[in-house]
C-alpha cells in the first residue's frame, strides 16, 4: 500500500512541477512514477505492488467490456419489438471467503445491467443472482465463477 501512496505522491509533484493539473499531468505522473519506483525496487522492501497493478489494469478493462456487452445486450432486448429475455435466479458457489471479496463481487454482479444480486446464504458460500438473459443456470453461474470472481480474487489474494 505504501508504494501506492509514492506513485501518486509522485504524480501530484509531477503535476504540481509542470505548472499544470489536469488528468493528462497526473496520469504522465503516475507513469513516470511507476517507472522511477520500479527502478528504485532494490533499495525498498519487497512489495507485490508491480504484479497488482496490471492485474488492477486488466480487471478493470475486464470490467468496462462486460459493462459495454451487457449495456448492448439489455438495450437490444429494450428495442426491438420481440423480448428475448429468460429472467431467471441462479445460486452461485463462491470461492471468496471474506466479507469485502463477497460484497466486492455482489456489487461488481449488480453494476452490470441484466443481473442483480440477491442474497447471500447465511454460510456464505452461495449467491443468488437475478439476471435476465438466463439461457442456462450453467453458463450463468460459469460466466459469473470464470468471469468475475476469477479475476476479482486474482487481484484481491
Amino acid at each position: 500500500m505504501t508504494y501506492l501512496i509514492f506513485n501518486i505522491l509522485l504524480a501530484l509533484i509531477w503535476a504540481l512541477a509542470s505548472g499544470k493539473i489536469s488528468l493528462a499531468t497526473l496520469v504522465f505522473g503516475y507513469i513516470l512514477g511507476y517507472g522511477v519506483l520500479w527502478c528504485a525496487q532494490p533499495l525498498m522492501k519487497p512489495t507485490r505492488y508491480f504484479q497488482r497493478l496490471p492485474i488492477a489494469i486488466r480487471f478493470a478493462c475486464f470490467f468496462l467490456w462486460q459493462l459495454i456487452l451487457s449495456n448492448l445486450r439489455v438495450a437490444y432486448d429494450v428495442i426491438t419489438p420481440h423480448l428475448y429475455m429468460r429472467p431467471g435466479i441462479v445460486a452461485v458457489p463462491l470461492d471468496a471467503k471474506t466479507d469485502q471479496e463477497i460484497t466486492l463481487l455482489a456489487n461488481l454482479i449488480t453494476l452490470t445491467p441484466g443481473t442483480l444480486s440477491l442474497d447471500v446464504s447465511h454460510d456464505k458460500r452461495t449467491l443468488y443472482v437475478h439476471a435476465m438473459f438466463v439461457d442456462s443456470p450453467e453458463s450463468v453461474r460459469d460466466s459469473i465463477k470464470n468471469g468475475f470472481e476469477k479475476r476479482l480474487l486474482e487481484l484481491l489474494r
